[in-house]
């Protein structure tokens, strides 16, 4: 995958920080702040998908009948942990 060079300006405690993980872990700065990058795309998509499923309930509750058979489904069919 072809990659871009962007500028980020951080402060230095964080720059010493990102630097001293990363020679922990045997990878880089770069490498550090790609992974939190990812992270935090996928962070909000998840939250999104919560909002937007939130919404749909709200929408259009689940019928209490349904709701409450489901229940007792899951007690009687949930593994003993």
């Amino acid at each position: 995958m072809a990659r871009r060079e962007v500028l980020v300006q951080l402060d230095d405690d964080l720059v010493a920080r990102l630097d001293e993980l990363a020679a922990q872990l045997g990878t880089n700065r770069s490498e550090l702040l790609r992974r939190g990058a990812t992270a935090v795309i996928a962070a909000e998509e998840f939250s999104m998908a919560d909002r937007e499923l939130i919404a749909g309930y709200q929408r259009q509750p689940p019928e209490p009948a349904l709701v409450q058979s489901a229940r007792r489904l899951a007690a009687r069919t949930a593994p003993a942990w």
